[in-house]
């Protein structure tokens, strides 16, 4: 019978009639490995399929609302870590935070083209979920 090595670990697969196209073993790491990849280009390809992905997540999130609480409470080293990675964003994004302070008095006014915006005074963290990606467009100068 034909074989081939797993694209995961190497270990070599005996094809069968029914799956000759079988790149995964049957080891319980390479099939997890085969369907995050599946999902990961399930997410980018099918929106459907993420907003559905997304409402679980906030569904399972409003069951269990103390999780990463004691989740952080019995990992002491994830917060440790975690908060040692937050503090290098922090400082890269301060690092990058460069805004001109007379914005408003540009002669041409705004140029045409993607903005980020966000509220006034928001600080940057990982999530953004209080910025929004605008497309600026000029329709008419006064």
């Amino acid at each position: 019978m034909p074989s081939r090595p797993c694209i995961c670990c190497g270990a070599l697969i005996v094809l069968r009639a029914q799956t000759p196209n079988q790149k995964y073993c049957n080891s319980k790491r390479c099939q997890r490995e085969r369907q995050r990849l599946w999902q990961s280009t399930k997410r980018h390809s099918d929106p459907d399929y993420l907003r559905n992905q997304a409402e679980a997540q906030r569904t399972w999130a409003g069951k269990n609302p103390d999780y990463w609480r004691s989740y952080r409470g019995a990992h002491p080293e994830y917060t440790e870590s975690n908060r040692t990675a937050q503090r290098r964003r922090n400082r890269q994004s301060r690092e990058f935070a460069i805004a001109k302070s007379d914005s408003s008095a540009l002669p041409r006014g705004l140029a045409e083209g993607l903005y980020q915006l966000r509220p006034l005074g928001s600080t940057r963290g990982i999530e953004a979920s209080d910025e929004w990606i605008v497309h600026l467009k000029v329709l008419a100068v006064l």
